[in-house]
């Protein structure tokens, strides 16, 4: 895991694709490959009311990334320093061999260049202590830019039971 997490408030998110827009913009990326995404879920019923929710898709910047072990020529690599994964232009032939190994189907494949693209926290303003181009242009506010620890902390937090709450028949499985 990188030293690095963007988190979502699914609460918070509306849908709008500004996170996309804005990654696009920074990065120079066409239409076509996104280097992060917001995929629909729903619309689902809730209580008795249909709602939809987005979860905001970036790169997770695995520990042992398999789009850097299956690459061929050492362009997409993982800074030791910080965890973040990146594609190194200049090394990139173009055989998409990063694509098929991530599960995720992070790695996008660019027509307008023959290589590979895909989220790098946006690491040329994280190494100038910024946030990510999709964290800072969220319109609802809903992405925040965290340390892994935190991200780790909140997990545990949320998936925890709250014995105060919990229905008694739940606690007694």
């Amino acid at each position: 895991m990188s030293s690095y997490y963007i988190y979502q408030d699914r609460r918070r998110c509306i849908g709008c694709h500004a996170c996309e827009v804005h990654c696009k913009t920074a990065n120079d990326v066409p239409v076509g490959p996104r280097n992060c995404r917001i995929i629909q879920v729903g619309p689902r019923a809730v209580a008795g009311i249909p709602r939809l929710s987005f979860v905001f898709m970036p790169c997770f910047h695995c520990e042992k990334p398999r789009c850097t072990s299956d690459c061929p020529t050492g362009a997409m690599q993982r800074r030791s320093r910080d965890g973040i994964v990146f594609v190194e232009p200049s090394l990139c032939v173009g055989c998409k061999s990063c694509i098929t190994a991530c599960p995720r189907g992070v790695p996008q494949w660019n027509a307008a260049t023959g290589r590979v693209v895909k989220c790098d926290y946006c690491r040329d303003r994280v190494d100038r202590g910024l946030e990510p181009a999709c964290v800072t242009k969220c319109t609802a506010h809903a992405l925040e830019w965290i340390s892994s620890e935190e991200a780790s902390r909140r997990k545990r937090e949320k998936h925890a039971p709250d014995l105060a709450t919990e229905p008694r028949s739940s606690r007694c499985r």
